[in-house]
């Protein structure tokens, strides 16, 4: 499992952005070829991509691409250039705007054709966007469509977009939430979870795109994890240390959790069919939550050391 707290993305297009973006502390940086290119800059945003996969010094991070979609007039050549000129080096490719089954494979299929002159030890991986009504109703399906899928992210923009819903900034609360009196994006970050889960998968929420305030980032976040997703993407480096705060487990967490554990391993050594901690009845179930948080805990600082 990646550690996958902080997604930082990074304009294929500007070098000084790629040489920061790398050094910054986010769990994954990848070059975006898509949204934050010009369709005038793609060609050499994507020969500049290839170049700083093969010689970028990416600090461990996996080596990730966001590419155009499926459809588009890009994506085949993005696909086939980079993996031909840079797949030896190439981790992860982000694939927008995926409406279902068949984009998620239509990738992937062209991945296992490619990827045997490469001499792979592991293959390519895939994170799938979500961000449409019809990505939304067949994100259950998409899910389970190929091995090669890694993540599910949300992507709130397009996605507002898709359903007529107005939106002063992406990811951002404003007063249409105010007039609303709720979330709303619940149910598309609750289903896309559901589904991502259901599949053994990560689940990624979206950008926050007001990168000066991050009490509202904070909060953003602090939902996303309430919920139960893995990570949150970054428009902006300034961005990245309160997203890692938010999804890394506290001390306070982390001791909580062990004593769980213990507590657990404990009884059942003692052969008690009742187990209490705290003064709270604790099952198999709050074992795994428990271990969830020592595992997140144990990757991150993996990650650090």
């Amino acid at each position: 499992m990646r550690i996958s707290r902080s997604i930082l993305s990074i304009p294929a297009s500007n070098p000084r952005m790629i040489e920061k973006g790398l050094a910054s502390d986010a769990d994954i940086a990848f070059l975006d070829l898509e949204d934050a290119v010009a369709p005038t800059m793609k060609s050499n945003a994507r020969k500049q991509a290839i170049e700083a996969l093969n010689q970028a010094d990416w600090r461990g991070k996996p080596r990730a691409v966001r590419i155009n979609p499926v459809g588009s007039p890009f994506f085949a050549r993005d696909m086939v250039e980079i993996v031909e000129q840079a797949g030896n080096m190439l981790d992860l490719i982000i694939l927008p705007k995926v409406d279902g089954p068949a984009d998620l494979l239509t990738a992937a299929r062209l991945l296992d054709g490619l990827e045997p002159g490469l001499n792979r030890v592991s293959p390519i991986g895939i994170e799938a966007q979500i961000e449409s009504a019809m990505g939304l109703i067949r994100c259950e399906e998409t899910a389970r469509s190929s091995p090669r899928l890694e993540s599910l992210v949300f992507g709130p923009g397009d996605f507002a977009a898709s359903l007529g819903m107005p939106v002063r900034a992406i990811g951002v609360r404003d007063e249409w939430d105010r007039d609303y009196a709720a979330d709303r994006l619940h149910y598309p970050l609750m289903r896309m979870l559901v589904s991502a889960r259901s599949a053994g998968i990560r689940a990624i929420d979206g950008p926050y795109s007001d990168f000066r305030d991050l009490e509202g980032l904070k909060a953003s976040a602090r939902r996303s994890k309430a919920l139960g997703f893995d990570g949150k993407w970054c428009i902006h480096p300034t961005q990245i240390e309160t997203v890692n705060a938010v999804f890394s487990p506290d001390e306070a967490e982390i001791a909580a959790a062990r004593a769980l554990v213990t507590a657990y391993e404990a009884s059942l050594s003692a052969g008690s069919g009742a187990v209490t901690h705290d003064g709270v009845m604790i099952d198999a179930a709050s074992v795994l939550m428990a271990r969830a948080v020592l595992g997140i805990a144990e990757r991150v600082q993996s990650g650090a050391s």
